[in-house]
């Protein structure tokens, strides 16, 4: 707060001349360049099962070629690993447990600000090219934010065709999510039509600047494609999944809940082979449709004056510990590190950067990015100086992400139906084993904080899989308690974020519609006149 040396004139509490600007928030120049906007959003995508970040197998010759003229980020984590809670917290750039949208059915409400609000506000034409985002509460909230929703292109083969397939196949593989081949006719998809949506959008996108958004479900389970991709893959070329039998130490409860609850216990070694080239497959479609947008950006000669992100919204367990999917409180490796690529519209080129990032840091490098100026509080700081490689410049020390409820909140769970049938029963049934969890990362150890439940301490540069579980060990514990300090600070911390708009307390001098307090009880010594009146006679 900065007052002058002059005598104050008051207005209920607030000094007249007080400043309101927040000193910490980037300044806006008026003449800056304004860049377009597009984020390609696969769903449930694994950080290794991309060629760029060091996986052999796969084939994504697309987005390795993005990722070489662009600049990503090794050490990036999603602050939830289930679609909602991550995707809502990207956007609002706050960690869940301060917005407290923890649960797939808690979703952004009108009085919420959000990225593509700001962008909105701040002139963007804001394009959602599909029916899907799964983070805006109902349709008044998603118009407040953009200008179009929903398909330009309408898929052809039936949206719901794979959740009615589920309850045909084999129930062995139905519990792997696991559908196989699919036929050519059903290859005109969801994902497909956004894709065909796009490229016909971007042939005659609106007046810039522009944000156009892709959120699409691929490669999210039931694990199908159609030829060529289905065939792409040697399955004994496949990697192996964190077996549990590699495990020791503590294992949170959740895990071998859903292995019994499951019946997968006993799944082979080809049946995961099957399943991860499948997976495979399915990413490498999502690849060719990545492909085929950037290559129309170049025809259009859009490169130079477009931001393009590509990033997900988690992870999947794709066999590790001897699971599929993905878990509420799961806070794995594979379920949160997240692929985030940045590219185009002058963005660096070749930069890759190792520092500890976060997913709520995209809403204020996105701002940054596009000159929007920042007008509500959020949990974020913007990635441009590490794009930028600046000299002496400090990110964040660690990585947070969270997860999981409390007991008492088992009635707003959700209750799926099959087959995530299985899964909702263990939620309510055993709610301690989906308890809140919090993990924290840095370049050294992963730790996570069970509420309910024994902690967790990995050594990440010798255990990246997460095999060995070393908390509860004596020699360990001076680590551990390090780790336990640094998840307290940071609860304590980020408890809330204060409102960046000062409410003015008027006191003597506000006024209300309606009668004086004086009025009303002149009027009740007289009798109320209402006919309604219940002791009217």
């Amino acid at each position: 707060m900065v007052l002058n040396d002059q005598p104050k004139k008051f207005e209920g509490h607030i000094p007249l001349d007080f400043v309101t600007e927040n000193p910490n928030v980037r300044k806006i120049d008026p003449t800056a360049r304004r860049p377009n906007l597009i984020m390609f959003m696969p769903d449930q995508l694994r950080y290794d099962c991309l060629g760029f970040t060091g996986n052999n197998v796969i084939k994504t010759p697309n987005l390795d070629a993005f990722a070489k003229k662009s600049t990503t980020f090794t050490n990036c984590y999603a602050q939830a690993s289930v679609c909602a809670q991550s995707r809502c917290s990207m956007f609002l750039g706050q960690y869940p447990h301060i917005s407290a949208h923890r649960s797939l059915d808690t979703l952004i409400q009108l009085w919420e600000s959000d990225m593509f609000k700001g962008l909105k506000e701040s002139g963007y034409h804001v394009a959602h090219l599909t029916p899907r985002g799964h983070m805006y509460a109902d349709a008044e909230v998603t118009a407040q934010r953009v200008h179009e929703y929903g398909f330009l292109v309408e898929p052809e083969a039936d949206m719901w065709r794979a959740g009615k397939k589920m309850s045909e196949v084999d129930l062995a593989w139905a519990r792997l999510f696991y559908l196989g081949e699919r036929e050519e006719d059903d290859s005109f998809d969801f994902d497909e039509a956004a894709t065909r949506g796009a490229l016909e959008w971007l042939q005659n996108p609106p007046q810039e600047p522009w944000c156009l958004f892709l959120p699409l479900i691929w490669p999210h389970c039931p694990f199908e494609v159609e030829e060529p991709w289905f065939s792409m893959y040697d399955r004994s070329q496949m990697p192996e999944p964190v077996s549990v039998k590699s495990k020791t130490g503590f294992e949170p409860a959740y895990m071998k809940a859903i292995r019994e609850e499951y019946n997968i216990q006993s799944t082979t070694k080809e049946k995961w082979q099957e399943i991860a080239a499948t997976y495979y497959g399915m990413i490498s479609r999502l690849d060719d449709q990545f492909g085929r947008i950037m290559k129309v950006v170049d025809e259009k000669g859009l490169w130079d004056n477009t931001v393009t992100l590509f990033f997900t919204d988690h992870g999947e367990y794709l066999g590790d510990h001897g699971l599929i999917e993905k878990w509420p409180s799961g806070l794995s490796d594979s379920l949160v590190k997240e692929p985030l690529i940045i590219g185009g519209g002058g963005a660096p080129e070749g930069v890759v950067v190792e520092d500890m990032t976060e997913m709520v840091d995209m809403l204020p490098t996105v701002f940054e990015l596009c000159n929007v100026p920042e007008t509500f509080p959020h949990n974020g700081i913007s990635l441009v100086p590490l794009m930028n490689q600046q000299p002496g410049y400090k990110h964040k020390e660690y990585a947070f992400s969270e997860g999981g409820f409390l007991l008492s909140e088992e009635w707003l769970l959700e209750r799926p139906r099959f087959p995530y049938d299985i899964k909702g029963k263990l939620q309510h049934e055993q709610t301690q084993i989906v308890g809140k969890a919090t993990s924290c990362r840095d370049h050294d150890f992963t730790y996570v904080y069970r509420l309910y439940e024994q902690a967790e301490l990995y050594d990440r540069r010798n255990d990246p899989g997460e095999r060995h579980n070393l908390s509860g060990k004596p020699e360990w514990a001076h680590i551990e308690a390090k780790y336990q300090s640094v998840v307290f600070r940071w609860l304590v911390e980020t408890t809330d974020l204060m409102s960046w708009k000062h409410d003015f307390f008027f006191g003597p001098n506000a006024k209300i519609d309606g009668p004086t307090p004086r009025e009303l009880l002149t009027k009740r010594k007289q009798g109320d006149d209402r006919p309604d009146h219940p002791f009217r006679m």
